[in-house]
């Protein structure tokens, strides 16, 4: 047991920063990184479509689901692996692993976002937007003004769910070898070749540290907000 405690400090460092030092950040830093990156991507962009599919329905919201029930359709490693062959392409050079991850994700949790932020502007009554304008207000201001920021506070817990899922996902760097945290720790444990129980327990403990503090974390905002 001790031994195994032994393997993890003496690696430490590294399963919390990487090379970070020398300009290539790796560990729970690059988890973060990603998953902070990708969640400010696809939250700001899922609201977007979502408010494009409230407004206007018919084809529109028609090809906004469409586009939506493919992503969520596919597995998530299909699209890291899309991405990491297409973008080069359409770049005409290489991408960094960590970046095309990070795009990978937020097109994917978009998807997610976009559904679920339309179901709680859908779940609003109708009288608030007839309200509304009824009082001037325009298209965009009812919107942003009176309809979104209930519909946030009411999808929190969903919105929670699909970040937290968002930060998991970030293991799936390992298969095209971007050194987030479950690849460094895949790594530790190749390179020591024992006690592998120790080090992949201390990923899952610390896999498990950074979605409750990330829902402990939005239960404090939610309970400092004023009731709408």
């Amino acid at each position: 047991m001790l031994a195994g405690l032994t393997v993890i400090t003496d690696n430490l460092d590294y399963l919390l920063w990487g090379r970070a030092a020398a300009g290539q950040p790796g560990g729970v830093l690059l988890t973060l990184l990603m998953a902070f990156g990708a969640a400010a991507l696809a939250l700001p962009a899922g609201i977007a479509l979502a408010g494009l599919a409230w407004r206007f329905p018919g084809a529109i919201r028609n090809t906004l689901y469409l586009w939506a029930e493919i992503i969520r359709g596919i597995p998530l490693i299909f699209v890291i692996f899309w991405l990491w062959y297409l973008l080069p392409l359409i770049t005409g050079g290489d991408l960094p692993g960590a970046l095309t991850v990070t795009l990978a994700l937020a097109w994917f949790t978009t998807a997610a976002v976009m559904h679920s932020v339309l179901a709680g502007l859908r779940a609003l009554p109708v009288g608030q937007y007839e309200a509304a304008q009824a009082q001037g207000f325009g298209v965009l201001q009812t919107l942003g003004w009176v309809l979104l920021p209930q519909t946030l506070r009411n999808t929190l817990p969903s919105l929670l769910g699909i970040f937290i899922s968002l930060l998991k996902d970030t293991s799936l760097a390992f298969i095209v070898n971007v050194p987030e945290l479950t690849t460094v720790a895949g790594q530790v444990n190749n390179r020591v070749q024992i006690y592998p129980a120790a080090i992949f327990v201390f990923t899952g403990v610390v896999y498990y540290l950074l979605c409750c503090g990330i829902e402990q974390l939005a239960k404090r905002w939610q309970f400092s907000q004023p009731a709408l």
